[in-house]
């Protein structure tokens, strides 16, 4: 089960009847030696963590040590309780609020799965746990969404980044939504082709999105973007699944990050150099951190 391309993934997948997750399933037990039920053990692990995850930051009120993020996912929630009119929709929030909260678990130093890092932790969990509700999805079909997030994460990180030192925001946001994608297509009961739209569909919204952590940490703006990472993930599956096609193929705009994110300056690759981190407030909230200013 060799690929290095999404191109590559969904004709696996369509010549062999397969879905990606099955192709990923069989990847891994080929590269790890292991049987089907160990492979399939250790990624139920890491959706029962994420569970954790979200359930942590919806419930409990999350303070981040900087104090610069926390408690955001449960306004989005009690907002939802409360407003007459959801102007996005309660799937929207839902999915915006479950990203945020396993984001804000994320930055108070709580247990997360890098998805594909820890900066953008929240998106993943956040739409397979609110396809999940829509979908009434069982266990294992939710199992399976991380099996595809994991085979698309695999090929853009074998053709561009995946970290925003190396790539910007694009590349941790941007692959993390795109990921998320593909993941709801096959929940959802969509092709392989279908979720190879959705990650093309996804990630050319995020092109050019600098990484501009205030202070240098992983918490402003990164939670507010897991959000909107989810939200995007959401409405790229279902473009996908109605049949809209990216213009441009998924590898090829895979391909346009890589070089999007080898052009970008240095300051706009997790630095704190530029972007947000150089405002006057994010150089403020940085002395009131640390007591400097970065020169």
């Amino acid at each position: 089960m060799n690929f290095r391309t999404v191109a590559e993934l969904v004709e696996l997948a369509e010549s062999k009847g397969m879905p990606i997750s099955e192709i990923m399933i069989q990847k891994e037990m080929d590269t790890f030696n292991k049987s089907r039920q160990e492979v399939f053990e250790q990624m139920a692990g890491n959706l029962d963590v994420m569970e954790k995850a979200v359930r942590k930051g919806l419930n409990e009120q999350m303070k981040s040590h900087s104090g610069l993020t926390g408690g955001d996912a449960m306004k989005i929630r009690t907002y939802m309780t409360e407003a007459p009119v959801l102007l996005s929709g309660r799937d929207a929030l839902d999915v915006v609020s479950r990203s945020m909260a396993v984001s804000e678990v994320n930055a108070a130093m709580g247990t997360v799965v890098a998805t594909p890092t820890a900066g953008a932790c929240g998106i993943l969990p956040g739409c397979v746990f609110t396809a999940a509700d829509r979908l009434d999805s069982d266990r294992e079909t939710m199992v399976r969404a991380l099996f595809v997030s994991g085979a698309i994460g695999y090929c853009i990180a074998n053709n561009a980044f995946i970290s925003g030192a190396a790539g910007g925001c694009q590349a941790e946001v941007g692959s993390a939504t795109a990921m998320s994608a593909a993941a709801m297509v096959e929940m959802a009961g969509g092709s392989p082709s279908q979720s190879a739209e959705a990650v093309a569909i996804a990630l050319k919204n995020m092109l050019g999105l600098v990484c501009d952590p205030v202070a240098g940490l992983v918490e402003a703006p990164c939670v507010k973007r897991n959000a909107m990472g989810g939200a995007i993930a959401m409405v790229a599956a279902d473009m996908a699944l109605a049949g809209v096609k990216s213009v441009i193929p998924t590898d090829e705009v895979i391909e346009a990050m890589f070089r999007i994110g080898r052009d970008m300056p240095v300051s706009l690759k997790e630095t704190a150099l530029g972007g947000l981190a150089a405002t006057p407030t994010g150089r403020a909230h940085e002395r009131r951190i640390f007591g400097k200013s970065a020169e």
